[in-house]
């Protein structure tokens, strides 16, 4: 395996384990535990272990809003946990509390969303372009504050980010048309 292998009980004896050999190996500080059923060798190089914990929960888990915003770095703000976007309806995932799962429409859930090789790994997880993050930030923004999305619109635009692109995202995401609209007259 190149990069991070990382194990589940499930999925152990892919190197030879058993699910109660996984466990050994863990205690005997062979493998870390990361999180909730999910392992690692200690001497695997650092990576992000909430976006392997977030790729290992849901094959179709998508960084978004603030963690989504910072990744293309359009914001200053350090996210307090990884934001991560599953469509409505789906269970969420019981994990680490370093995850922040959001459930988005599942008409819309694939607007703007790419999947991305996480560095340092052999794992993929969704993410979603600039412009749908800067979207999804104006319509949550009374979850995830007016600041991050104005914010991001201004270093987006101040890119050359074309404003065209915005509205068309705007009008098909829910609630996102008016706050959006407004804030683009106002900048541009």
């Amino acid at each position: 395996m190149s990069g991070v292998g990382t194990l589940t009980p499930a999925t152990a004896h892919q190197v030879g384990l058993s699910r109660s050999g996984l466990y050994r190996a863990a205690r005997d500080g062979r493998y870390e535990r990361i999180a909730r059923g999910i392992y690692v060798p200690v001497d695997e190089a650092g990576v992000d272990w909430d976006l392997v914990e977030a790729a290992r929960r849901r094959r179709d888990a998508t960084v978004c809003l603030a963690s989504a915003l910072a990744h293309h770095e359009l914001t200053d703000e350090i996210p307090a946990g990884l934001d991560v976007a599953i469509p409505r309806g789906s269970r969420i995932p019981a994990g680490s509390g370093s995850i922040v799962w959001h459930s988005f429409d599942r008409d819309t859930f694939g607007v703007g969303r790419e999947e991305v090789l996480i560095p340092g790994s052999d794992l993929r997880i969704g993410l979603y372009s600039a412009e749908r993050s800067i979207v999804d930030a104006f319509r949550l923004r009374g979850e995830v504050g007016y600041e991050l999305a104005r914010d991001a619109l201004k270093e987006w635009l101040r890119r050359g980010g074309a404003p065209a692109r915005l509205v068309e995202l705007a009008l098909v995401l829910p609630r996102a048309k008016a706050p959006t609209f407004a804030a683009l007259e106002a900048l541009t």
